[in-house]
């Protein structure tokens, strides 16, 4: 209750929560405008779509084929590609990164240029994979005609992203992950509503007490999973390793009280719910490619490799066998931006730095190199736990949707719960931050 009570007496944390909705509003009136010149003709929109996750992320814009269709996915895909070459890869851009304030400005400059390249390159393979799936049609076939749809899909992304700077800046959250939150929240009713329809639908119409019974039972199993996911999710994000830390300064007396009330926290996640956007991502880049090379007509290779990645598709090997390609190649993805994303967040060396430097030190382990090797030795046990439980979140409802044990139209969104959770969880913490900074002890919240 006093969290609460400091939070409407908080004017920040208002203000900046009806900052953050104002752009939702603004994101949800965008998401339901067509682009000018195309005609949305039938919906190809179900989970075996290559752009399934696109689509869910973006709130359903991309089914709708509206201005926002390409959403924040070029911004990410160039923030991949970028923070893969500033390790020491490109030295220019390794520079970069190393030049603190000034360098990230730099960086981010760099990102948003090739985030609008990206953009008109996954607009038009967008364009053509949609009408070959006859998902659209452009009223105007000639190039400017092409022209105008493309600047006006890749207006829209660099439109987003714009908005997403105002979130992190004036509102609440990571503004990319907050665009993609509210995309998603936006499909949780119709997915809920699609369940009751399913189970209950036609047996509330037979009037079979049985039947209604028997629907009502798969409605609850239905809830109680999504609340298990939940519970789960935030029970991993929430996980944290404790290392005691002491300080050079002690005295003998006190030694030991400040080594029981100091400690460096490593989360088990400590990468959230960026492994999963940036898997979903790459996983789409495939089919976008195809489509851009193939002319509507991709040679059998180019099929193949679709279905691959394409993460709910059985790939055929043989007359009763098929292999879940795709699902293993997601996984490995998860797991891999699992590490990445914990090695930008956690520096180990940079860490054993700062404690040589400030006279601190973990309890037990010497300074410098050996406080390095031991976080360094933590912090890649710690993330295998938190990459394989959200792999396995990630991947449940597509287990479910390959064994038959839920209908493929309402498979368990644990990806969109995975990313939902997540980011309501680090939003919960920053305004937790607001209120603490401003008077209120953290035993009050």
């Amino acid at each position: 209750m006093k969290k609460l009570s400091a939070f409407f007496h908080n004017r920040e944390v208002l203000n900046r929560i009806l900052f953050t909705l104002a752009i939702f509003f603004v994101y949800r009136i965008g998401a339901a405008i067509t682009v000018p010149g195309v005609t949305v003709s039938s919906s190809i929109w179900d989970t075996t779509s290559s752009f399934s996750l696109l689509n869910m992320m973006g709130g359903g814009s991309l089914q709708n084929f509206s201005i926002l269709a390409l959403g924040v996915s070029p911004y990410i895909t160039s923030s991949i590609i970028i923070q893969l070459l500033s390790m020491d890869v490109l030295p220019s851009l390794t520079q970069m990164a190393k030049e603190g304030e000034s360098g990230r400005r730099r960086l981010n400059t760099v990102t948003r240029v090739l985030s609008v390249v990206l953009a008109v390159v996954q607009a038009y393979g967008i364009i053509v994979a949609l009408q070959n799936a006859s998902g659209i049609t452009i009223d105007d076939t000639s190039a400017w005609g092409y022209t105008k749809v493309i600047i006006f899909m890749t207006a829209g992304s660099i439109m987003l992203s714009w908005l997403g700077d105002q979130i992190t800046d004036k509102g609440i959250g990571n503004g990319i992950s907050m665009l993609i939150f509210c995309g998603i929240i936006s499909t949780l009713p119709t997915q809920i509503g699609s369940a009751f329809t399913e189970f209950l639908g036609d047996k509330v119409n037979t009037g079979d007490a049985t039947l209604i019974l028997e629907g009502s039972v798969q409605i609850v199993l239905y809830l109680l999973a999504f609340f298990l996911i939940i519970v789960f999710v935030t029970y991993i994000e929430k996980s944290v390793r404790k290392l005691p830390v002491s300080h050079s300064n002690t005295s003998a007396n006190n030694e030991l009280a400040s080594q029981q009330s100091s400690f460096l926290p490593i989360k088990v996640n400590a990468s959230s719910v960026m492994p999963v956007i940036f898997a979903s991502s790459i996983m789409v880049a495939p089919s976008i490619l195809i489509s851009l090379f193939s002319n509507g007509n991709p040679p059998d290779w180019a099929l193949v490799i679709e279905n691959v990645f394409n993460y709910q598709v059985m790939t055929p090997m043989g007359d009763n066998f098929a292999f879940p390609w795709g699902t293993i190649i997601y996984a490995i993805l998860i797991i891999l931006f699992s590490y990445f994303y914990s090695q930008l967040q956690i520096n180990p060396e940079r860490i054993a730095e700062n404690f040589q430097s400030s006279g601190n030190y973990i309890t037990g382990i010497k300074p410098g190199v050996e406080t390095e090797k031991y976080i360094s030795r933590i912090l890649s046990r710690i993330t295998f736990m938190g990459a394989m439980a959200l792999t396995l979140i990630a991947l449940l409802p597509v287990i479910l949707s390959l064994t038959n044990a839920v209908p493929q139209s309402l498979s368990l969104g644990g990806t969109g719960l995975i990313i939902v959770v997540g980011v309501a969880l680090e939003v919960s913490n920053q305004i937790s931050g607001i209120i603490a900074g401003n008077g209120y002890a953290e035993s009050e919240l």
